[in-house]
């Protein structure tokens, strides 16, 4: 079973930054071998898929965060990042990690001024 925690989210005024992180762990779970993505809610809203990062390294993002958003990960500290520049009201949500049918309890990020 694969544990998932997000930290890192909070409040942040239009254009400014943020970085998510979600640490990973399980018994059997090896972490470097599996693909990992970044979800969100937003108020009223179902889940989008923000970013992916496969087990070689490769990205993607949806439209609506690609060139502010960067994904990446630390496979020796089985940790998964979310660099977040020039946030926008619109991206205030519930930021979940997913891997899998697994997803953690989620981080609040609140845009506004």
């Amino acid at each position: 079973e694969v544990q998932l925690v997000e930290s890192g989210g909070g409040l942040v005024q239009p254009g400014g930054s943020l970085r998510l992180s979600c640490a990973a762990s399980g018994f059997t779970f090896t972490f470097r071998n599996y693909a990992m993505s970044w979800v969100r809610q937003a108020p009223g809203k179902g889940l989008e898929l923000v970013s992916t990062i496969s087990s070689g390294l490769f990205t993607t993002y949806a439209d609506s965060v690609k060139g502010r958003f960067t994904i990446s990960r630390d496979n020796a500290k089985r940790t998964l990042y979310l660099q977040m520049n020039s946030l926008k009201p619109e991206d205030t949500a519930v930021y979940y990690c997913v891997q899998g049918d697994s997803r953690g309890q989620g981080t609040q990020v609140t845009v506004s001024s």
